[in-house]
């Protein structure tokens, strides 16, 4: 049985993926040494890693779905309005059914917070 799937994200300097992940986000340190760190937040997992090689290569959009896309963006807003990403700074409904904003990074790594409608 597959459980989850967690990413493994590269920058040039640790510093920077936590500080977008941890103080912009919210995500919680559970492990970090010299060039690696494991954060997560309400289940959401990832590998922060330093490799200044596959940071330049490899710049990755991340999606998280969620059941309160609302009370994310507030938060969002509330603690690092800076990071909304330019393109989608607001909550809005995609052509794929979605309601979505995103977060962006200075190294252009994006999250996107995603909603899908209730099914029931």
């Amino acid at each position: 049985m597959l459980r989850n799937l967690i990413p493994k994200i590269f920058y040039d300097c640790l510093q920077d993926g936590l500080e977008f992940f941890v103080e912009g986000l919210g995500f919680e340190i559970l492990h970090q040494d010299g060039c690696m760190a494991v954060v997560a937040r309400d289940g959401a997992k990832a590998y922060i890693v330093e490799s200044p090689e596959y940071a330049a290569k490899d710049r990755p959009e991340l999606a998280v779905e969620t059941d309160r896309i609302d009370e994310i963006f507030r938060e969002m807003c509330s603690r690092a309005p800076q990071l909304l990403h330019p393109n989608s700074r607001t909550v809005s409904l995609k052509p794929w059914g979605a309601r979505e904003f995103a977060m962006l990074d200075r190294t252009t790594v994006c999250v996107i917070f995603r909603e899908w409608p209730d099914t029931d």
